[in-house]
């Protein structure tokens, strides 16, 4: 079962539904500012309200929608979590002991303007908060506490050591591995680091999206697919445009080939990197179709990720 939205609809799509994630990272961003001593609050706002393709709440609230599930309040207020949790995320890949990044989406890093002490507290307080404010938002979106607290749990352990954190343990001893710096990952390696350091949390999305609208084991299931496929997609693509793009148009420095670091242009060259991704994708509409969703929002973010240019 399919279907595609014109493609006028789909950016109305896109840019209300943008409105609606902004607006509850500002609500959540309010909550946690108020807790945290002042250095360590405008590294929040940097890390939180300093823009971003927001792909991970989206996907979230399209999830919950595709499967008949309310779109109101609550539900945004869900997806700000995930969100909470990327941005920790690349607080901390940002600093010096990590990528030592100076650049991120067009402004110098939080850790340059604002330390990098209150850059990384910054990050840590997300954490918790993040977990907070998923489980009130769950119970307000209508699950019961114990669905609540499943979808809690379900986002700590995306972001945790055998997802998010993981992966990114993984890529830090790829580059550690000789004196000179990073031995090559092949294929297989490369795509286990992806889909935990990015996958994770990008299908996890997909997932709560579901367990936000009570769908079956069949649904969660699809989206737990169709966001892992998609997920290393868009890491493929990443790749991609570090090697094709500039730091100017991509809003980010360094990139992880002047690193060192392994990257699907380097093992696929180029053209070998977008058929990856395209492939990717459409194993990801594959498990929609066999599901019998036609879920055509979620089609179009898909495509999305592989015609991005930043």
């Amino acid at each position: 079962m399919t279907g595609m939205m014109p493609e006028s609809s789909f950016r109305s799509f896109l840019a209300g539904r943008g409105k609606g994630v902004e607006a509850a990272l500002r609500r959540c961003v309010g909550g946690l500012v108020a807790a945290v001593p002042e250095p360590v609050r405008a590294a929040v706002e940097d890390g939180v309200l300093g823009g971003g393709k927001r792909l991970r709440p989206i996907l979230l609230v399209t999830a919950c929608e595709e499967l008949g599930g309310e779109t109101g309040e609550a539900v945004y207020d869900l997806s700000a979590s995930v969100e909470l949790i990327h941005a920790y995320s690349l607080l901390h890949d940002d600093l010096p002991c990590m990528d030592d990044a100076p650049l991120r989406r067009g402004r110098p890093a939080a850790h340059v303007t604002r330390g990098v002490r209150a850059a990384t507290v910054a990050g840590a307080a997300m954490i918790p908060w993040a977990a907070g404010w998923a489980f009130e938002s769950a119970v307000r979106v209508g699950r019961t506490r114990e669905e609540a607290r499943r979808i809690t749990l379900h986002l700590l352990e995306a972001a945790g050591a055998g997802g998010m954190i993981g992966g990114q343990a993984v890529d830090l001893l790829a580059e550690g591995r000789s004196p000179d710096g990073a031995e090559p990952l092949d294929e297989a390696g490369l795509e286990r680091l992806h889909r935990m350091k990015t996958g994770a949390l990008l299908a996890a999305s997909l997932e709560i999206g579901a367990m936000a609208a009570g769908g079956g084991e069949g649904a969660l299931a699809a989206m737990g697919r169709f966001g892992r496929n998609v997920g290393l997609a868009f890491q493929v693509m990443d790749d991609v445009l570090d090697a094709t793009g500039s730091a100017e148009v991509l809003g980010k420095r360094p990139s992880d080939s002047e690193h060192g670091k392994s990257t699907y242009v380097q093992l696929l060259g180029v053209d070998g990197a977008r058929n990856r991704a395209r492939a990717l994708v459409a194993g990801a509409t594959a498990s929609l179709d066999a599901a019998g969703l036609a879920a055509p929002r979620l089609r179009e973010l898909a495509r999305f990720v592989i015609e991005r240019r930043r």
